[in-house]
C-alpha cells in the first residue's frame, strides 16, 4: 500500500472520530424552577416569580433553571423550548441538555 493511501485512510479515520465523538456528549435531565439569569433564585421585581421572569426575559435576560442552590443559564434557540420555558415561568420543569459550566445547552423542556 502506498504512503498516500495510508495517509488518506488515517486522515479519514481521524476526521470521522472528530465528527462522531461530540454526538456522544452526555445529555442529562435537570429538574428545577424556571427563572431568569438576572434574578436567579430571588426575584427583584414586585409580583410573582412568573411575571418577574417574563419581564426580565423581555428585557434581554436569558431563562435560567434554579436547581437547589445552583442557578443554570439556559441556552437555546429552539422556539418550542422557549415557548415551554415561557409557559412554565416560575414553575417546576425538567430540562434535558448538556451542562457546560453554569450553562445548560437545552435539548428539551417538560413541565412537571
Amino acid at each position: 500500500m502506498n504512503t498516500r493511501l495510508k495517509n488518506f485512510g488515517v486522515t479519514a479515520l481521524l476526521l470521522t472520530a472528530v465528527l462522531v465523538v461530540p454526538s456522544f456528549a452526555k445529555s442529562k435531565t435537570y429538574s428545577g424552577t424556571v427563572s431568569d439569569a438576572m434574578c436567579g433564585a430571588k426575584h427583584a421585581m414586585p409580583g410573582d416569580a412568573a411575571g418577574c421572569t417574563r419581564a426580565c426575559v423581555a428585557k434581554g435576560s436569558k431563562y435560567a433553571l434554579v436547581v437547589d442552590d445552583k442557578v443554570y443559564t439556559l441556552d437555546t434557540a429552539d422556539k418550542d423550548a422557549l415557548s415551554a420555558l415561557d409557559k412554565a415561568a416560575g414553575s417546576k420543569v425538567s430540562v434535558e441538555g448538556e451542562a457546560k459550566g453554569d450553562t445548560i445547552m437545552v435539548k428539551s423542556v417538560k413541565a412537571m
